[in-house]
């Protein structure tokens, strides 16, 4: 079976069954001669049924379509989530693959400690634990299709493992009621100066949607495509430029030591497409069947530019390290979601079960000097197709009495994930065919876990949540071989943990619009297969660990909350404490002079802070306000391994992050959104040395302001038109982020 056929076949298995079920269950409901549910009935209660399951004691926040499309100047998916409470989606360019989420308590190097769903598909990539690879996979998710978001935050649901010690993100997509299309389309231009790049960059998108409801099958399918040209995401530096070049300009790196800056790389231009499916099929009036299936691809290209120029000759001047710069791209990855769920007065179940496969994602650079590098030669070719995950899981609540006072939720859960990254010589980067293997990475993971969960009505006004997961964790098949630099082929050991996490909340409703919830939970965050396993020698050489310990995180949350009919206001106080804490460093490696990144276990960790968090529809007249402010005491509190780094705040956990956003609507038609975003200083080691924040490399502070304007023309048509970063704000998290970009797009309805 080719790796087409493996990937497609859940495609045509979930259209048979489909296929075969619909005439079944038409016949059954012509015979009853009952109507149909409206899909809109289904997206309802698939929302309150998961949430009846899971049952959740969290802090939550939500967003939903209309409030995206009124307030934000979303092409991508992770748009969506820029103005949510105390959340960064590290999105340094419209397109961008390598977008992880940072939450109150971690940074966008610990992609891990979140978790991403997408209508109960997995979207987070806990093959690694880092800003690259392991990023979301937010391409199988467009903007059009999103009929909501909610975000959990801290591990207080025994329902989630120990990757959600910092948040869980729900997405929600749309299923139809009756024929339903749209066609969206849009363009967004950054302009970018820094150092001797001075470029106009332009983005488009164009997408469409179409859903029927047929009887008892709801279908629903979306395109999206987008072409965008990225800043640079890397700068070419050195002590001293190249002798007789002119051209370099002089700065300073993030430890303060002066450098010069001889030019520009990563210049990304993509090509990238989503494919979806959605399919709803009641089967009986209480048993419904959904399949939803997902194909991204993705075909890049990057660049550089150098700065220096020949001083006798006057042409251009590279060096070796430009060539890490140049790269291609080619990603096919399948996503599938096959789920059966029943409900009845007393009892909800759900069962599903999600893969992840890629297919294909080969990535060609070059060996050689540019410029002549730029027309082939000699390269290599790095293939991760093989890696992937596949989840699943059975899950139910139970109502002990009629009343519904006592809910009890359990479940079981299975995940296996695997990492097979394999990089050969080529004699042409650009074209040629694959020859000796140079570097591997191979490993496995799997986790088994069993969780229940009790609400109990202790009061009328008060209730008890108190619940536990049991988990059960191996890493195996795990191999290292690299040929330059050499390391011969090491079989890596297999290692095995068990934990149990306890979790319990307390919910007062101290009047009838004032809540307050006391929550507690510990979360085991075991090694990823990335972490353990993969070895990465250039352009930044990454050492694996196969002797990581799982991290414990035990956190605390005290949530005052007030709702009404224009929205809420809420107080929360958290704490955090990890005990072998995961975090990821770049330094000078064991053994050598060769500066990478390596992941240890750090004795313990702790942040603490207070959370500020108001939604209100019309505070004044036609204005609508969302305001955020977090204060995060997150610091380093025991490392025997550097003990410089004790006391010293947490890499990429800035003190403050703030997000406002106000809407005024003038006339129902109108909507004109003015919106800030701010984080304070951060750091991007954890002995904080990198003391120089706004320069490659470094992680510094930011304050953004976005402005949008949206005009609904009929029930048809409605036209945005934006501004992000209209203050030009130049700012690094260790890359360049965007500088000022203009967005216009438009949305046509049926």
């Amino acid at each position: 079976m080719t790796s087409l056929q493996r990937a497609t076949w859940p495609f045509l298995a979930a259209a048979s069954i489909i296929a075969f079920s619909a005439t079944a269950a038409a016949a059954e409901s012509a015979d009853a001669g009952a109507p149909s549910p409206s899909a809109d009935d289904i997206l309802v209660t698939a929302q309150r049924q998961q949430q009846t399951i899971e049952n959740a004691p969290s802090t939550r926040a939500t967003v939903t379509a209309e409030q995206i499309s009124a307030t934000v100047n979303a092409v991508n998916m992770e748009d969506t989530l820029k103005y949510l409470p105390s959340l960064l989606v590290r999105k340094r360019h419209i397109g961008d693959t390598q977008a992880p989420l940072a939450t109150r308590t971690s940074g966008v190097g610990s992609s891990a400690r979140s978790l991403i769903y997408a209508d109960g598909a997995l979207l987070s990539a806990l093959i690694g634990n880092n800003n690259t690879n392991a990023s979301p996979r937010w391409s199988l998710v467009s903007p059009q299709e999103i009929a909501r978001i909610d975000v959990l935050y801290g591990p207080f649901s025994a329902a989630y493992p120990g990757n959600s010690i910092g948040a869980v993100v729900n997405i929600t997509t749309r299923l139809p009621d009756t024929l339903e299309a749209t066609v969206s389309a849009g363009t967004n231009v950054q302009t970018f100066s820094q150092y001797g790049t001075d470029e106009t960059l332009p983005a488009y998108q164009v997408g469409g949607t179409i859903g029927d409801r047929f009887g008892p099958l709801a279908l629903f399918a979306s395109v999206d495509h987008v072409t965008s040209n990225s800043q640079p995401l890397l700068y070419v530096t050195a002590a001293q430029a190249p002798v007789g070049s002119n051209g370099a300009y002089p700065d300073r790196n993030r430890l303060g030591q002066s450098i010069r800056v001889l030019g520009a790389s990563g210049f990304e231009h993509q090509r990238q497409d989503r494919i979806k499916l959605k399919a709803a099929l009641d089967i009986t009036p209480a048993i419904r069947l959904t399949y939803v299936g997902g194909l991204f691809l993705n075909d890049t290209v990057a660049h550089a530019e150098t700065y220096l120029t020949d001083q006798a000759s006057g042409g251009s001047v590279y060096t070796s390290a430009f060539s890490s710069g140049v790269y291609r791209t080619e990603q096919r990855h399948w996503s599938h979601a096959l789920s059966a769920t029943g409900s009845s007065s007393r009892f909800d179940w759900q069962v599903i079960g999600t893969l992840y496969d890629y297919a294909h994602d080969t990535q060609r650079t070059p060996t050689g000097m540019l410029p002549s590098a730029a027309d082939g030669g000699a390269g290599t070719i790095t293939r991760l197709k093989g890696s992937g995950w596949k989840t699943f899981d059975a899950k139910g609540a139970w109502k002990v009495d009629a009343a519904g006072r006592n809910l009890l939720s359990f479940g079981a859960h299975g995940d296996w994930f695997e990492i097979d990254s394999n990089r050969y010589v080529t004699t042409d980067w650009l074209s040629g065919d694959a020859g000796a293997l140079n570097l591997q990475s191979k490993g496995k993971t799997r986790t088994l876990a069993l969780w229940a969960q009790d609400a109990w009505t202790i009061l009328p006004d008060l209730t008890l949540t108190v619940g536990g997961r049991y988990e059960w964790w191996k890493a195996y098949d795990g191999r290292n071989f690299s040929l330059s630099p050499s390391i011969p082929l090491v079989i890596q050991p297999r290692v095995t943990a068990h934990r149990f996490s306890p979790k319990a909340s307390l919910a007062w409703d101290v009047a009838p619009e004032w809540t307050a919830r006391l929550s507690f939970g510990q979360a085991p965050r075991f090694p990823t297969v990335g972490e353990l396993y993969q070895l990465v020698t250039s352009p930044v050489p990454s050492v694996p660990n196969p002797s990581l310990k799982p991290e414990r995180a035990r956190s605390e949350e005290l949530a005052i909350e007030r709702h009404d009919a224009h929205g809420s206001i809420r107080l929360s106080l958290f704490n955090e404490d990890v005990k072998d804490a995961l975090i990821s460093q770049t330094g000078p490696l064991a053994g050598t002079t060769m500066v990478g990144t390596y992941v240890q276990n750090v004795d313990r960790t702790r942040a603490r802070g207070v959370e500020l968090a108001v939604q209100r529809t019309d505070i004044l007249p036609r204005f609508d306000l969302q305001a955020s402010v977090t204060y995060a005491d997150a610091e380093t509190r025991r490392n025997a391994t550097v003990p410089a780094a004790e006391g010293k705040l947490l890499p990429q956990v800035p003190r403050w992050k703030a997000t406002v956003v106000g809407t005024w609507r003038p006339v129902d038609e109108v909507s004109l959104t003015a919106a800030m975003r701010y984080a304070s200083r951060m750091y991007g080691t954890i002995d904080n040395s990198d003391v120089v924040g706004n320069t490659y490399q470094g992680f510094y502070k930011y304050l953004v302001v976005d402005l949008r304007a949206e005009f609904r023309v009929d029930r048809h048509w409605s036209l945005g038109l934006g501004v992000d970063n209209v203050n030009n704000d130049k700012y690094f998290l260790f890359h360049p982020f965007t500088q000022r970009s203009f967005q216009a797009d438009f949305t046509w309805k049926l």
